[in-house]
């Protein structure tokens, strides 16, 4: 089965755009052609590729094959660069799965150092991040640690370290009496969303209990230090985010052992490792700067 580019590439546009009036203006096309294009191609693999809704969202098949229409663009730009053939603008588009303490700390000095890419990130937790790869949606991701995901290269990248930190008010209000499990389960705590695991693994390895203490769900990085500091609550913040207010004091780390690292990966789909070589590059010498150094 021979799948048309064009009606591929009409594809990722609605996808990544979120409606076929967008993706039809970036392409220079009306939106009946837009949806003349994806009837065509949902009817030539049988099965629904978009839902039609607000945004316009892909189905599991339309987002294997938006992803497929991505890697096709970053195979063609690497090849017009190996063979020096000016086509005019080469960036192509690329789909990364990243954690946002990441987002927030070190990843963004590598991306400026390519120009091949257009980036479309995906921000999801750093124990999850490796699904989007293994579902086939993302080219690469940063991922927490461990073996490599089938079909694809992995290099360790070092541990992005975090401080359970508190402001001063905070630490004289709800432990007073020092940091313990009973004391952990009366106070609130910061927790980026439903996928955060990171200060009930810093609880249990505080206390050897598992506290289940009241949460307030802040999913922002800035966000999360910034509630530390005003006494919403307390939290893994990551170090690099903390440095000058743990120095004017405006937070104070907690317990024994206030430092927990967690160690990243860079992961990329196999058949992508070659275009991607670069970035792979920017992304390695971006860890050595901002994470602590691989074991």
């Amino acid at each position: 089965m021979q799948l048309d580019p064009t009606q591929l590439a009409t594809l990722s546009a609605v996808l990544r755009l979120g409606s076929f009036e967008a993706a039809a203006r970036a392409l220079g096309v009306t939106p009946p052609a837009v949806t003349q294009r994806i009837k065509a191609l949902e009817d030539q693999v049988g099965r629904r590729l978009v839902h039609r809704s607000t945004p316009s969202t892909a189905t599991e098949a339309g987002a294997r094959l938006a992803k497929h229409a991505e890697d096709v663009g970053l195979l063609e730009t690497r090849l017009r660069q190996d063979l020096k053939i000016d086509m005019g603008p080469a960036a192509a588009r690329l789909r990364v799965a990243v954690n946002a303490d990441s987002l927030a700390t070190w990843i963004i000095p590598a991306l400026v150092q390519t120009d091949d890419f257009l980036f479309d990130l995906v921000v999801d937790d750093q124990d999850h991040s490796a699904d989007w790869l293994r579902r086939g949606a993302v080219s690469a991701a940063v991922t927490a640690a461990g073996p490599a995901i089938s079909g694809c290269d992995r290099t360790a990248l070092g541990s992005l370290r975090y401080v359970a930190t508190a402001s001063p008010a905070f630490v004289a209000r709800w432990f007073a009496d020092g940091i313990s499990a009973d004391s952990l389960a009366r106070a609130p705590c910061l927790i980026f969303n439903a996928k955060d695991q990171l200060q009930l693994r810093w609880m249990a390895r505080e206390t050897g209990a598992r506290p289940a203490p009241p949460g307030h769900f802040l999913p922002s990085s800035h966000a999360f230090v910034e509630a530390a500091q005003l006494g919403l609550g307390w939290g893994m913040n990551p170090a690099h985010l903390v440095t000058d207010a743990l120095a004017r004091g405006t937070l104070v780390p907690l317990g024994r052992d206030p430092m927990m690292d967690v160690a990243l990966d860079w992961q990329v789909s196999g058949v992508m490792a070659r275009p991607l070589a670069p970035l792979t590059r920017a992304i390695r010498a971006a860890a050595r700067s901002g994470l602590t150094p691989p074991s």
